[in-house]
């Protein structure tokens, strides 16, 4: 029974990652599309009066919040134009940029009076073919038709071909621009950028809003009008404007599979959906973005949907304000903690002469107890201080500090009033599951605490949008392994790897699901914990046999889910089916370079930090002569498989995702401070406290105290029962 178990529940782990939805994009299609891109446009920079046909445009068509991430550390205007007509991440110049983003004065020749020529743009192909990961091809898009036009130095950059030839070019546009844009199916126009602050910037927004009113009143039937802030104007990344305008695009949120969250655009996805609205096919694997949609459900007006209180660029820049700080302070502080425990573990352990100090105060010990189930719910804690508006106040790092601490505060209550407080396993068991119920509740509900939060990730990085991110699959798996292990306490030997499997694919799904945690990779590596969990879950080591059987398993998952991904059409495909067509076709070598790329990165995170940390701690405990890790694995080899299974799937979510270390820094955030918890409170049962009569602890120890005059140690005269573990 227990092996038709652990079969049932791959099966089922498969199937829940198998199911994908429908990724459909707007039936009609157009006759000519319009792309309008004003440099570091903003939602903010709307206003029914200032900017009347903006907003017009806004009620009218559907709309969404544009990451303009490129290959550039900050996107500044070239790159931004660069990115949309290569349909890839690309970059003009790689020099760094501090401050304000450069002028856009690209050199743009006119030959003949009708078209332009660009003689930087070869050499900018050839530097991204050769130092950037993502095998871009600027030009690309104007590749794909017949015929292009642009008006103004961004547009050009954007609709020129990859040797730099622009088919249609006007460096202003003109005042009547009727007929301009039936030259071609696809037509650019730079409507200027929008910068600065105050008065200014208003000015410059309601200068962009005329040029767009001059481009609608000449724009020809059954066209299609994107309007996109195409870039930021200095290193300050914000999320900036997209509205579609035209046949299959009335009202809604824009959405794409690249970010699989309705209101949500990448810059890489404009291309793929200029060329589906005009039913040209896409260049095979050269655009990185996918096909934008539509979606109903969102309110008419701006105000009411992207504006106010309803301002993601707002929470998504308050988030990246304070996420570096509170994982640096909390990573100082689990720091702190652990070296306050180091003492504590000293003076806990069993000593063998009369020179071993005395045990420490029950009070501090309870204190510092106190102090770890408050560190291991810091995470958890600020998951759910997102779900309350702190980024709205004057001063959102405080509020949100404030916030997560008593939330904290709160939980650390909680568990330690419990009634079964004083049990062994219990902190450990009621904290890891703390930490799977409010990641879970959030996956179940849209990952909405995770989207632009502190303890999630942030859309203006443009690297997730939906699902689990590297932080709650951090938390989400090392708790569920950690619940996996303390359950499995509970039961007899043969039935402690059933226990493991069922709550390990209920994490496998989910983390893999696309209705859920959306994260393949992850799924993949929790598949591997899982199987190595299981495997040592009895006691015992890793054997052969057992890792034969706990790989058979793990491969017999993956392989038929990676299986399953290939066989559905590309616009389908999750990121393990993209892959392995890129292996099979041998073009793979910019995939694995952008994950390296992305996972050196990674380790500039604090999360590192955490990490690091968990780890020295870790290996204290069970290497020093004070430490009890292995008296803990002794008692509770589940415990042992739970960390076994934690450290096998951060390290590979780490390597395979790209997000080096950031995956294991949650996981030690939660977990460790447990594990030492747990570590404390063996080693105090294993020493025999009770004094005999007459005795008190002197500083030999307890039970070993010298008496004033005795010329040794006073007899073992106790005979004290030794303490029950649970």
């Amino acid at each position: 029974m227990p092996y038709l178990l652990v079969v049932l529940t791959a099966a089922a782990s498969l199937a829940g990652l198998a199911v994908r939805p429908a990724t459909g994009v707007p039936g009609d299609t157009a006759d000519y599309v319009i792309v309008a891109g004003a440099a570091g446009l903003r939602w903010d920079d709307l206003d029914p009066q200032r900017t009347p046909t903006l907003w017009q445009e806004a009620t009218r068509g559907s709309v969404g919040w544009l990451s303009v991430r490129s290959a550039h550390h900050a996107t500044c205007p070239s790159d931004g134009w660069l990115t949309l007509g290569a349909g890839n991440y690309a970059v003009w110049n790689a020099q760094r940029v501090s401050g304000q983003c450069p002028a856009l004065a690209p050199v743009v020749e006119r030959p003949d009076g009708i078209g332009a020529n660009l003689p930087e743009l070869g050499s900018v192909v050839r530097a991204n073919a050769d130092n950037q990961p993502y095998g871009a091809v600027p030009g690309a898009l104007a590749e794909s038709v017949r015929c292009t036009v642009a008006v103004g130095p961004g547009a050009a950059v954007a609709a020129a071909r990859p040797f730099g030839r622009v088919d249609r070019y006007a460096p202003t546009l003109p005042d009547d621009p009727k007929g301009l844009f039936a030259q071609c199916v696809l037509s650019m126009v730079d409507l200027g950028t929008v910068t600065g602050t105050g008065r200014a910037r208003r000015d410059r927004a309601a200068e962009v809003d005329a040029a767009l009113a001059k481009v609608l009143a000449a724009r020809p039937d059954r066209s299609l009008v994107v309007v996109a802030g195409v870039s930021d104007t200095d290193t300050t990344s914000r999320l900036h404007v997209a509205i579609a305008d035209g046949p299959g695009w009335q009202g809604g949120w824009l959405t794409s599979a690249g970010t699989g969250r309705d209101g949500y655009l990448q810059l890489v996805d404009l291309a793929p959906t200029i060329l589906t609205a005009l039913g040209r096919p896409a260049p095979e694997r050269l655009f990185s973005g996918r096909t934008a949609s539509t979606v109903p459900g969102r309110p008419a007006a701006p105000d009411e949907s992207v504006l106010g209180e309803h301002d993601a660029d707002k929470r998504a820049g308050a988030q990246l304000g304070v996420a570096g700080s509170f994982f640096t302070g909390l990573g100082a502080v689990q720091l702190a903690i652990f070296l306050l425990v180091v003492p504590l573990m000293m003076r806990a352990r069993r000593h063998a002469g009369p020179t071993g100090p005395a045990s420490a105060p029950r009070l501090l010990v309870r204190s510092v107890e106190v102090l770890l189930i408050a560190a291991a719910l810091a995470i958890p804690a600020a998951l759910v201080a997102d779900a309350i508006p702190w980024w709205r106040a004057g001063r959102p790092g405080i509020a949100f500090a404030l916030l997560a601490l008593l939330l904290t505060a709160v939980g650390t209550a909680a568990v330690r009033s419990a009634p079964r407080y004083q049990r062994t396993l219990w902190p450990i068991g009621v904290v890891a599951l703390s930490a799977v119920a409010v990641v879970g509740v959030d996956l179940l509900t849209g990952a909405q605490l995770q989207l632009n939060g502190v303890a999630g990730y942030s859309a203006i990085e443009g690297t997730r949008y939906a699902g689990v991110g590297s932080v709650g699959l951090g938390v989400f798996v090392a708790g569920a392994l950690v619940v996996a292990g303390c359950a499995a306490q509970w039961v007899r030997r043969p039935w402690r790897p059933v226990i493991v499997v069922l709550i390990g694919g209920f994490a496998v799904i989910m983390v893999g699901s696309p209705y859920l945690g959306a994260d393949p990779i992850g799924a993949i590596a929790v598949t591997a914990g899982v199987c190595v969990a299981a495997a040592i879950s009895t006691g015992g080591w890793l054997t052969f046999p057992r890792f034969a059987w706990a790989t058979v398993a793990g491969l017999a998952v993956t392989i038929g889910f990676a299986v399953l991904d290939l066989h559905r059409p590309a616009l389908e495909q999750g990121s393990v089916g993209r892959f392995l067509t890129a292996l099979l076709d041998g073009t793979a070598g910019p995939a694995i370079q952008r994950a390296a790329t992305a996972g050196g990165h990674a380790l500039d995170s604090p999360l590192t930090i955490l990490a690091l940390v968990g780890a020295l701690a870790l290996a204290f405990s069970q290497f020093s002569p004070w430490g009890g890790l292995n008296r803990v694995f002794g008692l509770h080899p589940a415990l042992r498989a739970a960390l076994a299974g934690t450290t096998v799937t951060v390290v590979l979510a780490g390597i395979f995702g790209g997000a080096a270390f950031a995956v294991a820094g949650a996981a030690a955030a939660v977990v460790v401070p447990l594990y030492v918890l747990t570590t404390l409170r063996v080693l105090e049962h294993a020493a025999d406290r009770t004094r005999p009569d007459g005795e008190t602890d002197g500083p030999g120890g307890p039970g070993r105290s010298l008496r004033r005059g005795d010329d040794g140690p006073a007899p073992d005269k106790s005979g004290a029962e030794g303490v029950i573990v649970r």
